[in-house]
């Protein structure tokens, strides 16, 4: 693999970043103490063609790999976690759409996702959050011409913004094979039936929308079953494989946030009447945290540019988000230990890429099931 940015990616990478600094720094703090966000923002990012950029041309995207979207990610994330996240989150769920949709269905919600008309979520995890989505009880069963969805779904990306959301169900629980008993169904919010809740008092990423969803007895037409009927979880290890890089550039952007906050109150900060910078302890974490995400963005980028190759290496996937996350924890908190007290008050950038930062160990898989998710498909098991 050559490491070097064609001409393109690298004029990506600085739209994205001016973008962010243009939009971002002003309204970043309000959107976290307030737990909001201005969809104007997002609209903005839309027009500009920020959002989906790996949605195929045919359906209004760019048609750029997943490199492409991780680059921007990353930008996004290193002016500010949770307006990148409110942002680019808004195609939530695109990614198992493109793979597995029908063609009504890709029409019906793919272009309207770039255009900044809808946007979309995807409710997998449920309430008591157990980590195998195999063992989901939320239902759908054949009524006639419908599905019939019963059922609930907890920590819903877009829960309460999205006009559509893919929700993960049992289709055949009689099925003895467990992972041939789920289904991905596409589900219109306006539906009878639908009713979402905002979680408020989150950690972090604050700005972007968190939802618990409950449908009851939501009926929809046969027809928007997504991909074929109990290869649900087939279809979410092939949706995993691509968000989870995603959440691997995230960690990269917040950990260079963390670094610049560090070096810049470093710069500034005197003790014994000497800049805290000239001191070896602070230039030689500086200099780990700068290895660190130097090591974690080239891991990215491999297991990125693999998968736009064809090659899906859900090991590699698995052991950059690994990584890659917890670079951003090591990073925030050597960043906010630098800071002494002040990285204890929100007024300080620092402080909310420090809570940040713990997402990212925790969605999309923890850090524990990467753990063993490696050693399995290592054959180390």
């Amino acid at each position: 693999m050559d490491f070097t940015l064609s001409k393109e990616q690298q004029d990506i990478i600085k739209a994205a970043r001016d973008f962010a600094l243009g939009e971002f720094p002003d309204v970043a703090l309000e959107f976290d103490r307030n737990e909001t966000f201005d969809l104007n923002i997002w609209k903005e990012a839309c027009k500009l063609g920020f959002v989906g950029v790996f949605i195929d041309e045919e359906y209004e995207g760019a048609e750029y790999g997943f490199l492409e979207h991780c680059l921007i990610t990353e930008e996004f994330w290193a002016v500010d976690p949770g307006v990148g996240q409110a942002i680019l989150s808004t195609t939530f769920g695109s990614e198992l759409l493109s793979l597995f949709g029908s063609e009504d269905q890709k029409q019906l919600v793919l272009p309207r996702l770039v255009s900044g008309e809808i946007i979309l979520g995807t409710a997998i995890t449920e309430p008591g959050g157990d980590l195998d989505v195999t063992l989901a009880t939320t239902t759908a069963v054949k009524q006639g011409d419908k599905w019939v969805i019963n059922g609930s779904k907890s920590f819903v990306a877009n829960g309460t913004l999205a006009k559509y959301m893919l929700v993960f169900c049992q289709t055949d629980p009689e099925n003895p094979s467990q992972q041939e008993q789920h289904s991905f169904i596409l589900v219109p919010s306006d539906t009878p039936g639908y009713e979402s809740t905002k979680m408020r008092g989150k950690l972090g990423l604050r700005a972007s929308d968190t939802a618990e969803v409950s449908l009851k007895n939501v009926g929809v037409p046969l027809a928007n079953l997504v991909g074929k009927e109990g290869e649900g979880f087939q279809e979410i290890n092939a949706f995993f494989d691509r968000i989870r890089l995603n959440i691997c550039a995230q960690a990269v952007g917040l950990s260079r946030s963390a670094l610049v906050e560090a070096i810049q109150h470093t710069g500034r900060r005197h003790i014994f009447g000497v800049p805290l910078d000239s001191f070896q302890v602070t230039q030689f974490k500086i200099a780990e945290m700068a290895i660190r995400i130097k090591a974690a963005r080239n891991l990215y980028y491999e297991a990125a540019w693999s998968l736009d190759q064809g090659k899906v290496d859900q090991a590699l996937i698995g052991m950059t988000k690994r990584y890659c996350a917890e670079t951003a924890l090591y990073c925030s908190d050597e960043a906010l230990q630098m800071h002494g007290g002040y990285g204890y008050i929100d007024e300080y950038k620092v402080q909310r890429l420090y809570r940040d930062a713990k997402a990212l160990e925790i969605y999309e898989g923890t850090k524990e099931m990467e753990m063993i998710d490696n050693v399995i498909d290592l054959g180390l098991m």
